[in-house]
């Protein structure tokens, strides 16, 4: 079990230290609340406020912030020339190298980097280096500049390093967990919280608690993975090519109930997806991105998460087209709108978009006979909230909308912001491909990080939420691994409701046959 093995190499983190390790519980893995980091907390109000901004390393202080946007001050962390230096614009860090960046990440005993660049840097250096080595540069600077191989060093001439080192590993662990699933970067975690321990047996009770939290979110994670391939395999046996499909309203009659339930499914799978499976999905399709990928964590829980948005649109189709009879085809149409409006109040809007686009596939937006019957007024109302003409710009102004609703909301209820998931990873891969091309003069574009940082953050404070509706395990269940038809099921289901009306329709109805007859 992934439990033990993460038990095991965690505790080893704490060998030479005495730091103990709370044993696991053999319940479930703690709940979205009660695990939410307490970094995050602090993060995306700040990153959404602030940006960009961060505190001068201690090698900048001497510089004063300049006071023109348009003037700009170089600031040498690492001795070198200018070039190697960082560039800050009205005291903001626009620009610097891989290298004098990553000494800015690095703690001493006065100085500890801003939040939201610990947040920012860590999200997307990984388009540079991946966190392993990222880490072991870290703990080669710590050696060097603290001198921590002396067996002479005392605690009392290193001050507040080690226990800034010590919350600098807390938030990263915090912010991007999946990281420390990478046996390489456990044995730098257990090659500094050791030394620090040593130096400062105060500090034990800290990263006995850190390397605890790490542990119950790995395994969470382990779990719900398990958990995705067991559904997944469910979902795959129910996927057919013939009509044998349970009607929707019979396991769930209400479409507030079934928009709550689908709001479940959604926040739940939404809480596992770590901010940097965002920019590792960017880096595995772009060639120019500097670093193999090859060895990181698989995207899988975002990827799973677009998995999902497609089966729910052919569910929704398939709970269509499964009814022979139009009166219960219109009667389905209809508590599907019902299902989508309901989404809509929620703010869960990839719900919403997945029913939309299940509604518009071909089979179902052919049955003019059908469509005729329904009151159709809410839909259109609902297609013009998400219509993606002018790059979506009404979706926008709505979620732009549901953000000012949650962030000054104090009922659980108004929280809630689902966004359209497909359209937030479009628009974070164009933001990363500004982050992943350097400037002319080879420096990183740190503006570029901010921005990728703030939107980030924001779909870190909505993944955060706990949803307030009592959960209806079967209903979920259903939602999730419910017979699906196969696309050309869908199409001759479509065409078993309403017959082909023009030659197009006939020849591919005639295809569709022989298909099946041959499979």
């Amino acid at each position: 079990m992934a439990v033990y093995y993460y038990a095991k190499k965690i505790r080893q983190s704490s060998i030479s230290g005495n730091v103990i390790i709370p044993p696991v519980s053999s319940s479930s893995a703690p709940s979205k609340t009660n695990s939410t980091p307490s970094a995050l907390s602090a993060v995306p109000s700040v990153i959404a406020k602030s940006l960009p901004q961060t505190p001068k390393s201690p090698g900048s202080m001497g510089i004063e912030g300049s006071t023109s946007s348009s003037s700009s001050e170089t600031v040498d962390d690492s001795g070198s020339e200018p070039d190697n230096s960082l560039v800050f614009q009205d005291n903001n860090l626009v620009s610097g190298p891989l290298d004098a960046l990553l000494q800015h990440l690095v703690p001493t005993a006065e100085y500890y980097p801003d939040r939201t660049y610990i947040f920012a840097f860590l999200l997307s250096s990984r388009l540079y280096i991946k966190p392993h080595a990222l880490l072991a540069q870290v703990v080669r600077l710590c050696m060097l500049q603290q001198n921590l191989a002396d067996q002479k060093l005392t605690k009392d001439k290193l001050g507040r390093f080690c226990p800034h080192m010590v919350q600098l590993l807390s938030e990263w662990m915090e912010t991007f967990p999946y990281d420390f699933r990478d046996e390489r970067v456990m044995q730098h975690v257990r090659q500094l919280t050791q030394r620090c321990v040593a130096l400062d047996p105060s500090l034990r009770r800290d990263v006995s608690q850190m390397l605890h939290n790490l542990l119950h979110r790995l395994t969470a994670l382990e779990k719900y993975e398990e958990f995705l391939e067991k559904i997944n395999t469910e979902a795959s046996a129910a996927l057919i090519d013939t009509v044998n499909v349970c009607d929707v309203t019979e396991v769930c009659s209400s479409p507030l109930i079934l928009s709550q339930q689908l709001t479940h499914i959604e926040l739940e799978r939404l809480s596992f997806i770590g901010p940097e499976e965002f920019v590792q999905a960017f880096a595995k399709e772009n060639p120019n991105v500097e670093t193999s990928f090859k060895d990181m964590k698989k995207t899988r829980n975002l990827e799973s998460y677009i998995q999902w948005f497609n089966r729910l649109s052919y569910f929704v189709a398939t709970q269509v087209c499964s009814n022979v009879k139009k009166k219960q085809r219109v009667k389905v149409i209809e508590y599907w709108i019902e299902v989508a409006r309901e989404c809509f109040n929620i703010g869960n809007f990839n719900s919403l978009m997945a029913i939309i686009a299940g509604l518009n596939m071909s089979p179902v937006s052919r049955l003019k006979k059908t469509w005729h019957k329904v009151q159709s007024a809410k839909f259109s109302i609902l297609e013009h909230q998400m219509d993606p003409s002018s790059n979506f710009s009404s979706y926008r102004s709505t979620l732009k909308a549901a953000m000012w609703r949650s962030a000054g909301a104090k009922d659980e209820r108004q929280r809630i912001v689902v966004p359209f998931f497909s359209l937030l990873v479009k628009d974070l891969y164009f933001l990363n491909e500004g982050c992943a091309n350097r400037l002319p003069n080879g420096h990183i574009n740190f503006e570029k990080f901010w921005q990728l940082a703030k939107q980030v953050t924001e779909f870190m404070t909505w993944k955060q939420v706990t949803c307030p509706f009592e959960k209806h395990p079967k209903v979920i269940h259903y939602l999730q691994t419910g017979t699906i038809l196969s696309e050309n099921g869908i199409a001759l289901s479509s065409f078993d409701c309403e017959p082909p009306e023009n030659s197009h329709e006939k020849e591919r109805f005639k295809a569709l046959k022989l298909a099946a007859i041959h499979a």
